[in-house]
């Protein structure tokens, strides 16, 4: 895929408040690509420099090889959908769709020949009728999208447009903006501090701290592989304990758990302290008469957490301040463990992973 959105020293200041550092980033043609971080690392600026709503202090932003310096936000091939979804409860559903097209020079008839198009891509055909404040969130949420798209953006910028919804409705309207950015075959730019959300829907993701990004990768990457341990601590859960290389042909010792043997390419220098994370599924608790696939330590259980289909335990092990956390499934016939239970618990050399600071 080729570059639509060519990000080059981007810097934002707010007075003394230095909201972007240097971000180089190119961002592909029909790519759905998210920026992702906690409150306040900068993904929402960002996002409002792309689409003209902010200035940036020094850098370009190119869209489709053009130079966005002093184009306005009217004016670039983007539209955005923000977080309250701006929907005008006086209005129609087919008005507010068709808002964007008042100064188009197309007949009454084509115009609302594309709302109804527009609405039938979201799956809200037939609602063009009805009253705005009648709407459900999620399906307010599909008339912003459809209004944004009845424009024919070369991109759709998405400002945490899930937040205002509850779980199910979420994860319902993931799926159909996955399903939506496939249809359109559009550039897709989503904004969430919900690291579960950007995982499931993104091609590629971009982890932000402090201004700057941590990590660019797509989302297997960044779960398996993360860069440094604040990357590691923010997708998804992960247990860090400290260890020590002992050679450098992937020779590690690691506490609570014993001696290892990594591939070459994963060592470090030879003697440096280092820390290894390790993914709760990654372990596994043994139960009578099962055998340990690789390596096998021993514990106890401090907590058990049960959520239906998942138990997450906190096993206390030899070596180890704090109890590592261990996820298992709820399998037909498999028994939830009890606090003070005594368990093996099994590990595998090739799925630790060892990070920086």
């Amino acid at each position: 895929m080729t570059a639509l959105i060519e990000l080059k020293s981007v810097e934002k200041h707010y007075g003394d408040y230095h909201a972007l550092r240097g971000i180089d980033l190119e961002i592909r043609a029909g790519e759905f690509f998210s920026l992702l971080g906690p409150s306040g690392c900068g993904k929402t600026t960002l996002l409002r420099t792309i689409a003209g709503l902010e200035e940036v202090s020094s850098g370009t932003i190119r869209i489709d090889g053009r130079d966005m310096k002093g184009v306005a936000a009217n004016h670039r091939p983007t539209n955005m959908v923000f977080q309250s979804y701006a929907v005008f409860p006086h209005l129609s559903v087919a008005e507010n769709v068709g808002f964007g097209l008042r100064r188009d020079p197309r007949s009454k008839v084509e115009k609302a020949r594309a709302v109804e198009q527009a609405l039938e891509m979201v799956g809200l055909g037939g609602y063009g009728k009805r009253r705005a404040h009648a709407l459900s969130g999620g399906q307010r949420q599909r008339v912003a999208l459809a209004r944004a798209l009845i424009l024919e953006p070369k991109v759709l910028l998405l400002d945490e447009p899930l937040s205002a919804l509850d779980r199910l409705m979420r994860e319902q309207m993931q799926l159909e903006l996955m399903r939506l950015q496939r249809q359109v075959g559009i550039t897709f730019i989503l904004v969430t501090h919900d690291q579960e959300e950007a995982l499931v829907m993104s091609d590629r993701i971009a982890v932000m701290f402090d201004g700057q990004i941590g990590q660019l990768a797509d989302p297997e990457t960044l779960y398996r592989k993360p860069a440094n341990r604040r990357v590691a601590q923010f997708i998804g859960k992960m247990n860090f304990l400290p260890g020590r290389m002992l050679d450098q042909r992937g020779a590690i010792e690691v506490a609570g758990l014993g001696r290892a043997e990594l591939a070459p390419e994963q060592a470090l220098p030879a003697g440096g302290e280092i820390t290894v994370g390790l993914r709760p599924e990654t372990l596994a608790i043994l139960f009578d008469g099962d055998t340990a696939p690789r390596r096998e330590t021993r514990g106890t259980v401090a907590e058990v957490v049960y959520y239906g289909d998942m138990t997450y335990y906190e096993v206390r092990v030899d070596g180890i301040d704090r109890p590592l956390t261990v996820s298992m499934k709820n399998l037909i016939g498999r028994p939830v463990l009890e606090v003070g239970a005594t368990t093996r618990l099994a590990w595998d050399e090739r799925a630790l992973v060892l990070l920086t600071a």
